[in-house]
């Protein structure tokens, strides 16, 4: 019904396009697409005198910044993801092909690279790490929402918002930590009045990953010195829960081999595991290497062709993971600020925002592995017991495919309050504000196997009523008298009520509480020959706390008292365990100088000159204080030519989590590669973070040229060259990885990866670490381009603009290791994302009528090697993955004469117009996982469909 009913209205959406169309075609002209700044200020009533560029706190005019700076307009945004938010369009744009949201990290769960949100909306520059890209709400630091301190930028309300400002370089010594990469700031329109609303719907060609997006925002004078706005905001995606099985890059695609010249790597369809089936696989015995088939009874397994990996077969009755492509997620946004002059030259304000976020996804079935059971178990048949009656116990596996599937879910929580006054004095104008944030995440993992319960009712016995029991009800009836005995010996045979008896959940909470002040003052000190010398001086003091509760602690541990198989001593309550931690916090001091000075000016070779310098001081109460700085130039030819350029000094500290991750104790099969052979053994894995932790420091260099040829009205050049290096990068070191037991053995001993092995007296390993420490190092260059145009064709405005990144390399270096490039490559190790070394966004608007309006998005990315690590071997034919290739349409008509407000449009969007298949990917490691089938910067969704209805008055 839900899809008839989206089919339906969209339908009707096409249809209205048309009669408006031909109704109207003579109507008022409509605005047109404001892309810069200026524009976008000036619409807002906010004069240049009031506007401070991003990535300064005294330039005034973004096209006097040295810094490379994009400017990109709602409307704009609109057009790159239609059925989006304003961070789901950022992402399409070239310079964030790292980043993720809700379709590029399916599977959500609290342990991964999303802080605790594997479907959270985050931004990464360039493809160095989100943690490294500085995230503003109109110029001020929002407090972090997701554990490992980045921000969901879904969470920031965007009725309000007139553009975003993108720097893409350096900016420590303005902004402070985390600012190495660049920021990105979304710029409030601080002066709007009336009222505008907006409804939409969309759904995709294959019914589903619906959308629904519902707002308002309304303002107004509060009688002759003050202003009042508001906004809300509510919006759902159903996402892509199941294996679509009509999607072709969806088809258990996987790299299979070794990567190495005997065993490549290539790329195979069907791919399915090689010891689980969905009923039962038997591993040991006289039936090892057989299965249980649907009605219990053991047969043949039918392998699959070998694969080259010892997971995985292709074909055959293995059983294999059904992920969700793209998460759902619902989320409401409130914002309000109140603006009053107390005088003509002292302003104060107070906004608040209130944002909620919900999301899930599944990670896929409960995967079984080892179970041991009585040949005499109650649910076997009398030919299976006879069978398996042998050695008296047997073993198997199984994908547990007729239970629900193990679902991740977060709730985000975020409230946001700012007061601020702010004025001028003389020449000079000054601010100070206070801000106070507070964000809950809470990340639930359900549908998990209790292990306790279910070794209890695996082992299922007759009592003497002949009723199916658990033996441990039996034995043990104060603890299991509510036991419900579970039957897995073939496909779908659980019972629901002994489902709901073993499987159960975990629930893992985090808060974090950010407090913030700054105080600013800026203006010219002096004038020279080319003008006024420009000084801002400021300073800002933070405070984090940070703590975690769970429901379920690594160290509970099942009781094994009166359970005959499956328990043992070290065996974890859950699968998935989370830890708790006491509040940490952390404070910071910072102070700055800025300098802009004017050097020439009006000059037969320099229309002007001007050198932009800051420096910033920042003490960090846990690792110590550091100095950054920024020094850059802008020579204005003449009207056409110009050239920048930066250098700077940046810092990433350590977050709390980095600091003080809770101890974490997870058991496993590791292997010890420096052992003759290797010898494998079921070993604890203790993850914890270091106090000891330093900060990042990142050297970026840029040097760019805009044109604007007299010769062609209308257009704009630039290219900016980037190389960054960043020195002292945190990097999480396995000590079970054989690279990482490599390093210590050619150490002589004396690396510190040695100390992650823990030995006994005789040389055995008994434990491994896994711990952050400052050991790495990244580094990065390429070029940026963009062209815009604006001209008429046939009497009607038509505005062009391209945006590119070229960026060939990104190494990431560590002592001992081998170099990964992952410039121009696909998944990575440690959760990198693919990174195209060309993308480009390209934006066409035109208008061809005064009521209607036709908005183009084209966004590209070149083919890319399917791994970064050199040492990788491919089949002929399977290293690079092809290029891919997306356009979004949106048509919008004016209504505003036929309804009684100041303006009014409908539109209708289709994005992936011609339904762009992405290539087959999956991961190079072997997986049958129905999320690793394509690369998750590209579009999962296929063709889509959105119809929505906007007004303003």
């Amino acid at each position: 019904m839900k899809t008839n009913f989206y089919l339906c209205t969209l339908l009707a959406g096409v249809s209205l396009l048309g009669l408006c169309d031909m109704a109207m075609a003579q109507g008022t002209s409509a605005n047109a697409d404001d892309i810069s700044a200026a524009k976008d200020n000036a619409a807002n009533g906010v004069s240049a005198a009031d506007i401070v560029v991003t990535g300064s706190r005294i330039i005034r005019n973004g096209s006097a910044s040295p810094t490379p700076l994009t400017t990109v307009s709602t409307e704009s945004l609109a057009a790159a993801a239609p059925a989006g938010t304003i961070s789901d369009a950022l992402n399409n744009l070239p310079v964030f092909s790292g980043s993720r949201n809700q379709f590029s990290n399916p599977g959500s769960n609290a342990t991964g690279v999303q802080g605790g949100n594997g479907a959270a909306n985050v931004l990464n520059l360039r493809n160095l790490g989100s943690y490294r890209t500085l995230v503003l709400f109109d110029g001020h630091r929002i407090p972090p929402t997701l554990y490992n301190s980045t921000v969901d930028v879904d969470l920031i309300p965007q009725e309000l918002i007139s553009r975003v400002d993108v720097v893409t370089g350096g900016v420590s010594a303005v902004y402070g930590s985390d600012a190495v990469s660049g920021v990105v700031n979304y710029v409030l329109n601080r002066n709007f009045d009336g009222f505008r609303a907006h409804a939409e719907a969309g759904i995709s060609q294959r019914g589903d990953a619906a959308t629904r997006d519902i707002g308002a925002a309304f303002g107004f004078k509060v009688g002759e010195r003050g202003h009042f706005e508001a906004s809300v905001q509510h919006r759902e995606y159903d996402g892509i829960l199941n294996r679509a099985y009509d999607r072709s890059w969806n088809n258990l695609a996987a790299m299979q081999g070794a990567g190495t010249a005997a065993n490549p790597y290539y790329l195979a369809t069907d791919v399915r595991l090689a010891t689980y089936t969905f009923g039962g696989y038997i591993t040991n015995g006289a039936q090892r290497g057989k299965q249980f088939d649907a009605s219990g009874a053991v047969v043949p397994f039918v392998a699959g062709t070998a694969s080259g990996s010892s997971c995985c077969q292709i074909g055959g009755d293995g059983a294999y993971q059904n992920s969700s492509m793209s998460s759902p997620s619902r989320g409401t946004q409130a914002f309000a600020r109140f603006d009053y002059d107390l005088t003509d030259d002292i302003h104060v304000y107070v906004q608040g925002a209130a944002n909620i976020k919900k999301n899930k996804s599944y990670t896929g079935w409960n995967q079984l592995t080892g179970l041991t059971f009585n040949s005499s178990n109650a649910f076997l048949s009398p030919a299976a017991q006879t069978a398996l009656a042998g050695a008296g116990t047997f073993t198997m596996n199984e994908i547990l495919s007729g239970a629900p599937r193990i679902e991740a879910s977060s709730k985000t929580n975020q409230y946001y309050g700012n007061v601020g006054i702010e004025g001028s004095l003389a020449d000079f104008k000054w601010n100070a504000t206070y801000t106070h944030g507070y964000s809950r995440l809470q990340t639930t993992v359900d549908n998990m196997p209790n292990n306790q319960r279910l070794a209890a009712a695996l082992d299922a016995v007759y009592d003497s009523s002949g009723n199916i029991v658990c033996q441990a009800s039996l034995t043990n009836p104060s603890a299991y008298g509510d036991c419900v005995p579970l039957n897995i010996f073939g496909a779908n045979s659980a019972s629901t009520a002994a489902l709901d008896y073993v499987l159960g959940k975990a629930v893992f909470t985090t808060h974090t509480i950010q407090d913030s002040a700054d105080i600013s003052i800026s203006g010219p000190v002096f004038n020279t020959w080319a003008g006024p010398v420009n000084v801002a001086l400021s300073g800002e003091w933070r405070k984090q706390r940070f703590n975690a509760a769970s429901s379920v602690l690594p160290t509970d541990l099942a009781d094994c008292t009166g359970l005959r198989y499956n328990c043992t001593s070290a065996t974890v309550l859950y699968p998935t365990t989370f830890p708790y931690s006491e509040t940490v916090s952390q404070s910071v001091k910072e102070a700055a100088i800025e300098v802009e000075i004017p050097l020439l000016s009006d000059m037969a070779f320099a229309k002007a000159l001007t050198l932009n310098g800051a420096a910033r001081y920042t003490d960090y109460s846990t690792s110590g204080h550091y100095t950054t700085w920024k020094v850059g130039g802008v020579w204005e030819v003449n009207d056409q030519i110009k050239l920048r350029g930066t250098a700077s000094r940046d810092i990433r500290a350590p977050t709390l989590y980095d600091l003080y991750q809770p101890v974490t104790t997870v058991y496993g099969n590791y292997t010890d590669t420096t052992k003759t052979p290797n010898v494998t053994a079921y070993l604890p894995s203790i993850n914890m973070g270091n106090r000891n932790l330093t900060a990042e420091v990142g050297r970026t260099y840029t040097a760019g040229i805009v044109l604007k040829p007299d010769f062609v009205p209308g257009l704009t050049l630039t290219a900016d060259y980037y190389h960054t290096v960043v020195s002292n990068a945190i990097s999480v070191i396995q000590g079970f990885n054989a690279a990482v037991q490599k390093g210590c053995v050619d150490s002589g001993g004396s690396s510190i990866y040695c100390s992650l092995i823990q030995r006994d007296a005789a040389g055995n390993a008994t434990a491994y670490y896994i711990q952050p420490y400052n050991i790495a190092k990244v580094k990065t260059w390429g070029i940026d381009g963009e062209a815009d145009y604006a001209t008429h064709v046939g009497g009607h405005p038509l505005n062009l603009r391209l945006m590119v990144n070229y960026q060939p390399h990104i190494y990431y270096q560590q002592p001992g290791i081998p170099t990964i490039d992952q410039g121009g490559a696909g998944w990575g190790l440690n959760g990198l994302m693919p990174s195209p070394s060309v993308t480009l966004a390209g934006f066409i608007n035109f208008k061809p009528s005064d009521n209607v309006s036709i908005d183009l998005f084209e966004r590209y990315r070149n083919k890319f090697r399917r791994s970064g690590v050199a040492a990788h071997v491919f089949a002929d034919g399977q290293e690079y993955v092809r290029d891919f290739a997306t356009t979004n349409l949106t048509v919008t008509l004016n209504t505003g004469s036929g309804w009684k407000v100041a303006d009014s449009a409908l539109y209708f969007s289709v994005t992936n117009l011609f339904d762009a298949k992405p290539p087959l990917s999956g991961y190079y490691s072997g997986t049958t996982s129905a999320g690793a089938s394509y690369e998750f910067s590209d579009d999962p969704t296929g063709r889509a469909f959105m119809v929505g209805f906007r007004i303003k008055g």
